[in-house]
């Protein structure tokens, strides 16, 4: 896809740590990556909100702005690691080490609710603790009270800033080189869709191979 750039640069920008979050949101926007996330998972669901994420990361944080502009608009899930998914949500995947077989994934509504875990084919998933999860700042346009489907255009978006240190990466190693993949889904609602940045030929997202990822260098 034209979207598509392999390796994906992330830039560095240590500015941004002295920002609040609306002029660190615009930053990220103007100075940062930005890739849009149209690839469909699943034909049977082809529906396509607009969806875009702005990357950039400074010493300490991977941060991911994502806007989104859609028909139905739904945010049940507010607990910690509840079934996030289900609602107007996006996701973040990272293989921090290439060579190794496991997998970080973050899951965040619309309303800033977070559920990860780690995966590692052959294994049982391993949950992300809550006080892990906690460190991880959302900043939501839709505020951050649950509420159900709403039915309308809406645009909303959503700055994750992850903490490089919770996938086990040194803040002092740049230029740093991962694996990885950006969703948009929303399975619960009235227009269930499967998005991804790198298209995607496994049959489940949670379960990435190589080829559905994409290298990532954080420089």
């Amino acid at each position: 896809m034209s979207n598509i750039i392999d390796p994906l640069l992330v830039p560095r920008m240590d500015e941004i740590e002295s920002l609040n979050s609306d002029t660190l949101i615009s930053t990220i926007e103007e100075c940062g990556v930005r890739r849009t996330i149209d690839s469909v998972i699943y034909p049977e669901y082809p529906y396509r909100p607009l969806t875009t994420v702005s990357l950039a990361h400074n010493s300490g944080h991977l941060l991911a702005d994502f806007f989104v502009r859609c028909n139905y608009l739904r945010a049940i899930n507010s607990e910690t690691n509840s079934r996030v998914f289900e609602d107007s949500a996006v996701i973040i995947c990272i293989k921090p080490r290439p060579a190794v077989e496991e997998y970080y994934y973050f899951e965040f509504n619309c309303i800033g609710t977070v559920a990860g875990c780690i995966r590692r084919p052959g294994k049982e998933v391993e949950v992300i603790s809550a006080d892990k999860l906690h460190r991880i700042k959302c900043t939501p346009s839709c505020g951050t009270r649950p509420f159900r489907e709403l039915e309308g255009l809406f645009a909303w978006n959503i700055l994750v800033e992850l903490p490089l240190d919770i996938l086990g990466l040194v803040a002092n190693g740049f230029p740093v080189e991962v694996k990885g993949n950006f969703y948009k889904c929303a399975s619960g609602t009235s227009q269930p869709h499967f998005l991804s940045l790198i298209p995607v030929d496994s049959k489940w997202i949670e379960e990435p191979s190589n080829q559905d990822m994409g290298t990532i260098v954080l420089e």
